[in-house]
This record gives structure tokens, sequence and C-alpha cells, in this order.
């Protein structure tokens, strides 16, 4: 397993305005042609998070899905983020992983946000998704999914030659400045009890609903100490994992071995 470059696109997203979004934020990802393994966008990034935006869900057949594809390609590099889509009579939000040959894996958000009635308009997910990424086991979720440590949890299998789950746990959101301390505190705590590197992209600015957000993007190590961090500005940020560095600290202290046995349903 090779480092991995990891790029935070903490933006501004522009109010229920898909089209705008997808210019503004590949005007952002554009710099980062050859220089990056894995692009992360916000949650909702082309509406920002809000209940009425359901109103436009697209489907997977839909302009954003393409724009991912034109980006991946062009940044050669993976990218991934959420948007509200639609399956049947159901609207999802779903987080897209896309790499630069086209392929695509998804994952809807398990935990909707019952605190602003988001579980009444959109469907939730069942499945976590973990994805292969350049040599890294990458495990993506979404925002309120970071409160929730039993679905997050990174298992061990002593019979699979990988025995974790992931390296990688991802969470990209759209999480208030007046939670922040939690934002902050989780994704460090997400980080030691997972023995696993942790990024949480959010984004800044404030929204229609008059709701701000203080971004405080970061990538965490296994240790809960920051590798990058980000205040409340707009900004591209982008950081190298190490693997070794993960290799050695698991191996140094494997705490996985005392792990409880359980299965997610």
């Amino acid at each position: 397993m090779d480092n991995l470059r990891i790029s935070l696109i903490q933006g501004d997203t522009r109010w229920h305005d898909p089209e705008a979004n997808r210019e503004y934020y590949g005007g952002l990802i554009a710099p980062l042609h050859d220089i990056t393994d894995l692009v992360l966008l916000p949650e909702t990034f082309t509406s920002g998070f809000s209940n009425d935006a359901i109103e436009r869900a697209e489907d997977m057949d839909g302009p954003t899905v393409a724009w991912m594809r034109e980006q991946a390609a062009k940044v050669g590099a993976a990218i991934t983020g959420s948007v509200q889509l639609r399956v049947g009579d159901q609207v999802f939000n779903r987080m897209l992983f896309v790499t630069p040959d086209g392929g695509i894996q998804h994952y809807d958000k398990r935990h909707l946000f019952r605190y602003a009635n988001e579980h009444q308009r959109y469907a939730a997910g069942r499945e976590r998704l973990t994805v292969e990424w350049k040599g890294w086991r990458i495990c993506p979720q979404v925002c309120y999914d970071l409160r929730f440590p039993v679905f997050a949890r990174n298992r061990y299998d002593v019979e699979r030659a990988d025995a974790l789950d992931y390296d990688l746990l991802l969470f990209v959101a759209n999480w208030p400045a007046a939670r922040a301390y939690p934002w902050k505190t989780l994704l460090r705590a997400r980080a030691i009890e997972n023995l696993c590197y942790v990024a949480g992209l959010n984004r800044v600015g404030s929204d229609g609903n008059g709701i701000h957000y203080s971004g405080d993007s970061a990538v965490i190590d296994f240790l809960g100490h920051p590798v990058s961090e980000c205040t409340d500005e707009e900004v591209v940020v982008t950081t190298t994992l190490q693997a070794s560095e993960l290799a050695a600290h698991r191996e140094r202290f494997p705490a996985m071995l005392d792990g409880d046995s359980f299965q997610l349903r």
C-alpha cells in the first residue's frame, strides 16, 4: 500500500443552484490535476442541506453524476461527495465515489438528521460501503453518521488477508457552526477507536435557512492528531496519508485483537 494524497474542498455551497455549484466546485478542483488521488466535496454540494431540494433531485443518469465522472477523468483522481438522488419513488442523500475510468460506487446516508426532519422526506440507506482505491480500503459516510460509532466500527477478521475493514474513514458534511465542538471531537474519536485515518470535510458560509457553517474540515491520524486542519474560509488542502506509519501503529498497538465481535443489521 502506497501513500495516499487526499484533497479537501472546503467551499461555500450555493443555495439550491446545482448548475452554479458544479461550475464553482469545478473551478476549485481544476488545479488538482495530477497532484492528488482523492478529492472530497461536501454533503449535498449541489444544493446545500435542504429538505426542499428534494423536488429537484436528479437520478443516476442526471447531470451531476455525469459531471463527477468528467471531473474525475480530468483531474486523474477519485472524487466523492453527496447529492440528492431519486431512485423510483424515493430520494436518498447519496454519497458517490467516482473514479477516473468512470467507475462509480455509492453509499446512501444511513442516519437521517431527525432534528431537521430529514427522516420525513428522505429514505435511509441500509448497507455500509467499503471502496478499494490505490491500495487503500475506504469507508465513506455522511454527516450525522459521525455520531454513531457502532455503524462506523472497524471490525477485525483474522481469517481475512486485510484483517480490518478499512484504512480511511470519510465524512462529508453540512455541520453547523453551533455544533463545531462535537464535530472536532468525534472525528478524533472515530480515528482513535478504529485505528485508522479519518478525513472530515465540511462546508463554510451560510445557507438559505440562515444556518452558519464554520468549516473545521480536517484529516486526523490514528492517534487522534490532526495532519491538517482548516478554519472557516474557503480553502483547498491536499494532505498525504502515510501508509507505513498506519501499518506500524497497528502492529505496535493491535487493539483490534481485543475488540468485540458483532454483526451490523
